[in-house]
Order: C-alpha cells, then sequence, then structure tokens
C-alpha cells in the first residue's frame, strides 16, 4: 500500500485571498484555531489511488491522545513497519520530561500503555502480547495495579542486582524471554538505566526481524539518544544505536514539547509530517517543517523554527 501525504490548513483560518504559502512561510492564527489541520492521506491500492480526509488535531486530552495513537499504529502496522516508537508527555499534554517526579510520570505511562493496549489490541490477541517494563520489580507493581485482571503477557528486560545503585543491573536473555505464540511486543519507558535500550536492540534483532512480530517502544524518551545526552565517548554501545536500530525505527506517535524563551512543540501522527508549533505569548505560530519527518531534528533546526531544545 502506497501512502502520500500533503498538509493543507482549513479554509476558515486563512483570507480567501492569500496564495499559497512557501515552506519557510510563519503566519499567525488563534491559539484555538490553530489545530484545525485538515489532513489529506492518498491511499492506492492494485494501482487504483482513493481519496480519505480526516482530522488529525493536536489532541484535547489523553482520551482523544490514545485514540489517535491506536489510530496511527494501525496505519503503521498495515505498512509492516515492524519497530514503532510512541512518545509523549505524561504529567500533561503541555509538559517535558522532568516536570513530574520520575515514579509518578513511569506510573503514569503504566496506567496509559494499559490504556492503549485496551484499544489497539483485540481481545483474542492479548495472550499473544507482550509488555517489557524495564525490571522485574515493575512487573510485580504492574500486575498489582494498572494490569490486574488483564491477559496481557507482562515481562522484564533487567534483574536488580546487588550493585544496582551503581548503575549495574543483571542483563537477561531475549531469547528466553520470547514465546513462539508471541505476535507483538510493547516496551515501556526504557530509559532509566542506559542498558535497557541495548536489551531493546537485542529483543528487535532475536525476535523480530525476519519474522512477523511487531514492537513498540513506548515512552523511551529516546531524544536523550538523539541529541547526544549520552556523550559517546563513554557510552559507546548506545552512541551506536544511532546507526544500527534507529534507522528502521519509525516514529508513529509523537508530542514533544519544548520550553525556553519561545517553547513550541513537535507533534506527529503517523503517516503525516512533524509540524512545529512555537507558543509566542497567548498567541500560537504554524511553522511549514523543513523535513517530512520529526527523526533527525538538528539544534540549528530547532533553532530555525524558534524552538529551544
Amino acid at each position: 500500500m502506497a501512502l502520500s501525504y500533503t498538509t493543507t490548513m482549513a479554509s476558515s483560518l486563512l483570507p480567501a485571498a492569500t496564495p499559497a504559502l512557501p515552506n519557510k512561510k510563519r503566519f499567525w492564527m488563534k491559539k484555538e484555531d490553530l489545530f484545525r489541520i485538515a489532513s489529506k492521506l492518498t491511499v492506492s491500492r492494485n494501482g487504483r489511488g482513493s481519496s480519505v480526509e480526516y482530522d488529525v488535531p493536536f489532541p484535547r486530552d489523553y482520551e482523544e491522545l490514545l485514540d489517535q495513537a491506536k489510530k496511527a499504529t494501525e496505519f503503521a502496522w498495515e505498512d509492516n513497519k515492524q519497530l514503532m516508537e510512541i512518545e509523549f508527555p505524561t504529567a500533561g499534554l503541555e509538559s517535558v520530561p522532568g516536570d513530574g517526579e520520575g515514579g509518578i510520570e513511569m506510573t503514569g505511562s503504566i496506567q496509559l500503555i494499559r490504556e492503549f493496549c485496551d484499544r489497539f489490541v483485540s481481545p483474542e490477541k492479548t495472550t499473544r502480547t507482550r509488555i517489557f517494563f524495564p525490571e522485574a520489580n515493575e512487573v510485580k507493581f504492574a500486575r498489582q495495579s494498572a494490569f490486574e485482571g488483564s491477559s496481557l503477557k507482562l515481562d522484564y528486560l533487567t534483574k536488580p542486582s546487588f550493585f544496582e545503585d551503581f548503575g549495574f543491573v543483571e542483563k537477561v536473555k531475549m531469547k528466553d524471554r520470547v514465546k513462539p505464540e508471541d505476535e507483538l511486543f510493547v516496551v515501556a519507558y526504557p530509559y532509566f538505566n542506559v542498558n535497557e535500550m541495548l536489551v531493546v536492540e537485542e529483543l528487535y534483532k532475536e525476535a523480530v526481524v525476519e519474522t512477523a512480530r511487531k514492537l513498540i517502544i513506548f515512552n523511551g524518551e529516546l531524544d536523550r539518544i538523539r541529541s547526544g545526552y549520552y556523550p559517546s565517548f563513554f557510552y559507546p554501545k548506545l552512541a551506536s544505536l544511532l546507526k544500527t536500530l534507529f534507522p528502521m525505527m519509525e516514529t508513529v506517535y509523537y508530542i514533544h514539547n519544548f520550553k525556553g524563551r519561545s517553547g513550541g512543540t513537535l507533534f506527529r501522527c503517523y503517516p503525516g509530517s512533524c509540524p512545529g508549533y512555537s507558543a509566542v505569548s497567548l498567541r500560537i505560530r504554524f511553522i511549514r517543517p523543513r523535513k517530512s519527518r520529526c527523526l533527525g531534528w538538528s539544534v540549528t533546526d530547532l533553532a530555525v523554527l524558534g524552538l529551544v531544545p
């Protein structure tokens, strides 16, 4: 299935005589009107094309966000994307990582993952869906809270060790955790320990590549790795993911807020592009993106958009 995507503004937002805007043109609109973006998706099957109009506004709340993420993941699944990323803030739609206390943010992710799976995973697929939490202790907590009574399979990436306070954990062999009937893996927030994403790569290579399985990384704060937060000199294995794992990944749903003098947001809902929104005072400006995807935004790109990383 071939997809082509164009972004157009709803006619009510601009004067009728306004000409087409060039890619780098900026314009102002009211905040309440900003996210009325009409998205035209062309789907081609067997050489025939059909157009479907649908609105993908910035979500008003987490219920709408999860509905959008479900639809975006379904599109990506149909396009046979095997490695997918879902990323959004959990302390409020306008928050950034760290606005909430770490444990509270992780607990929020647990609940949101459960609600996402309830929407996306059909009842007959629950026993073939395996959710990996960062460590074994969190599996126990999840079973006693958000996932109580669920048929979804809960698992872990690492085990605590005697030297856990120094950043050392016991690595788990992924081939020993995966079962033949597994069809979907969801990895929950693998960012607290740098080893967790290395285990995710192992899971992808050993259990997803050259199979029909899919893997979703849910709120993994992967921009830490993309941005160089972890210096490659000290974390060479983690930095290598930018060349090995990340090129295989499709960001299917993404909200990233920026604070600073202007502030702003990058938002993507697959298969759409990734427009940037920069908030100034009580008004917001829409900036047409210079790239078609969220991945690969550099500090220079963000500076051009008026966003502060």
